[in-house]
């Protein structure tokens, strides 16, 4: 894809939601919205390489959803309810498609509007994060599909269910009031941080970072926080994202191998990101109450301020990991705890903590817990037993990336070249 392509493909994947916005709101059906933005976005792609990019590409592409919507009515049974209702929504002299120059309200809003809307707890937090990356991100049904490792098929039957949820519950196209908006509010951020992690680790597949899934969730989390600007939890999320992403260009090689947290160049490390994501969480911690994205922002900022692995602060983030624990109760933070112990208490004591585990049904089968005992093992000089480990975890990944980072360190214990590592 050429420089002007993805120039075009961004343009139009930060309008999308901006136009389906406009149509949702006018005609208050968000599912046949979707559908007629998608066909104008599908007449960009194809009109604007050979045309050009109109001078007001927003004005053009809701001209022509405005358009599309309109057949798409028409061409229900229920047509004539559908446009009386949509006649009482609008005055008479706004029943034609808008001018090209005609300029958009709330523009942000009603990116966050649908932000909320694709997560109503009509869905499951799968669903909402499909919706919310199709609605509110622009992805198509396709990039989605591959992003998650699904057919396309599945994806779009998921998608196509999660809209007829939405307009099933009668959900009328507005923001939220307060108490409905702080009871969503949890769910919101849920799916924020899962198309997140996915994106910064993918948990299947040849790619180890998928940067539109993360760039997207700090896009939308920066809006969140706009709208929300004294939510700490929300600060705290978007703080974790910039903390984390910021050594995304030091987590892997030339040929795309995976490199530890240990061995990564900090020098590498996006300081800008880190600045601000340093800002954020200090100015949130202080406000409110605490949550688990606040303490993980702070664990994250504490191995980005550290000038080497060897000066991390492990005493600090052991003492987070508890609170985080007490916080979240996940079995993941438990195993992140013990590898934290280790690092503070010496690779035993890392071990009996993981053994404590080793029993929780929601870590059977995991890679993680794996390669978690098989690097403390590493760290206790135990190589057999460690590479025993790595294999197993290498065997226990979806991902391309750390099935070749377990497998080569697996190997090069097992050829007496493994040293032990600070990740």
């Amino acid at each position: 894809m050429d420089t002007t392509d993805r120039r075009t493909e961004d343009l139009l994947r930060e309008l999308a939601p901006q136009v389906l916005g406009v149509l949702a709101r006018r005609f208050g059906d968000f599912a046949i919205a979707e559908d007629a933005v998608q066909e104008a976005l599908l007449a960009a792609v194809t009109q604007w390489p050979a045309e050009g990019v109109p001078a007001n590409p927003r004005g053009w592409l809701i001209q022509v959803g405005y358009r599309r919507m309109i057949e798409l009515v028409r061409a229900e049974a229920a047509r004539r309810r559908r446009e009386d209702l949509a006649a009482r929504r609008e005055p008479e002299h706004r029943q034609a498609a808008p001018a090209a120059d005609e300029q958009l309200t709330a523009e942000r809003d009603d990116t966050l509007v649908l932000l909320f809307l694709c997560c109503h707890p009509a869905l499951s937090s799968a669903s909402a994060v499909a919706l919310t990356l199709r609605a509110v991100g622009g992805l198509s049904t396709a990039e989605i599909a591959h992003a998650f490792l699904v057919p396309e098929a599945t994806m779009a039957q998921r998608i196509s269910r999660a809209k007829q949820r939405i307009r099933a519950s009668g959900e009328p196209f507005r923001m939220p009031d307060q108490p409905e908006r702080a009871s969503r509010l949890t769910a919101v951020r849920q799916v924020l941080y899962l198309i997140f992690t996915e994106g910064h680790t993918s948990s299947a597949g040849p790619q180890l970072h998928r940067v539109d899934l993360s760039a997207e969730a700090i896009r939308l989390t920066r809006a969140l926080h706009t709208l929300l600007p004294d939510d700490s939890e929300t600060t705290g999320l978007l703080a974790l994202m910039l903390l984390t992403e910021a050594r995304s260009p030091a987590r892997t090689g030339p040929a795309g191998e995976l490199i530890s947290l240990a061995d990564q160049d900090r020098g590498r490390w996006d300081a800008a990101e880190i600045a601000e994501g340093i800002a954020l969480v200090t100015h949130a911690l202080p406000r409110g109450p605490v949550g688990p994205y606040q303490v993980q922002a702070a664990i994250a900022a504490l191995h980005d301020e550290a000038p080497t692995a060897e000066q991390t602060d492990w005493p600090q983030i052991l003492a987070l990991y508890e609170v985080l624990e007490g916080l979240s109760g996940s079995p993941v933070v438990a195993l992140n705890r013990a590898v934290a112990t280790a690092m503070v208490q010496g690779p035993a004591a890392g071990l009996a903590a993981l053994t404590e585990l080793a029993d929780d049904p929601r870590l059977a089968g995991h890679h993680r817990l794996h390669a978690a005992r098989a690097h403390l093992l590493e760290m206790a000089g135990d190589r057999a037993a460690a590479v025993a480990d790595y294999r197993a975890a290498a065997g226990r990944t979806s991902s391309l990336p750390e099935q070749r980072y377990l497998t080569m360190r697996a190997a090069r214990l097992a050829a007496g070249q493994g040293a032990p590592t600070d990740d």
